[in-house]
């Protein structure tokens, strides 16, 4: 079976929180043939994770990795390790995912409101303009 997975489905399994919901959302997981995570997944995980449970970058990072290894997962991996690499520096998973994202669509240059957005992208050597 291929599906695509919820935020939630991925609280569940990392933050084990409920028992019930945490086997279903692992034997689920486990038994997928493909498990698809849309990038989408991926900025509401890191944000439900840090906002609701108080994880700290490197725990998010690694549950982030944990999921990318695994043989079954399909994702724009390359968009999520954008995504991992703005963590890993201390700014926001989404903002790297966007910054990725936008050269991808074609753009020349990120912008923002968010200084330290509008930093860290340009530390990664993305142009990048704040409003």
């Amino acid at each position: 079976m291929k599906v695509a997975v919820d935020t939630n489905v991925l609280v569940r399994a990392a933050v084990r929180d409920d028992p019930e919901q945490t086997e279903v959302a692992t034997r689920i997981m486990a038994r997928a043939e493909m498990l698809a995570i849309a990038l989408s997944s991926l900025c509401e995980f890191v944000w439900v994770l840090r906002s609701v449970y108080g994880y700290r970058a490197p725990r998010i990072a690694e549950a982030i990795r944990l999921l990318l290894v695994a043989d079954n997962v399909e994702t724009n991996r390359q968009a999520a390790e954008a995504g991992l690499a703005m963590l890993d520096a201390g700014g926001d998973f989404a903002d790297g995912v966007i910054a990725y994202e936008g050269r991808w669509l074609g753009a020349e240059m990120f912008v923002s409101f968010d200084k330290k957005a509008v930093e860290m992208v340009r530390a990664q050597g993305t142009a990048a303009r704040l409003l």
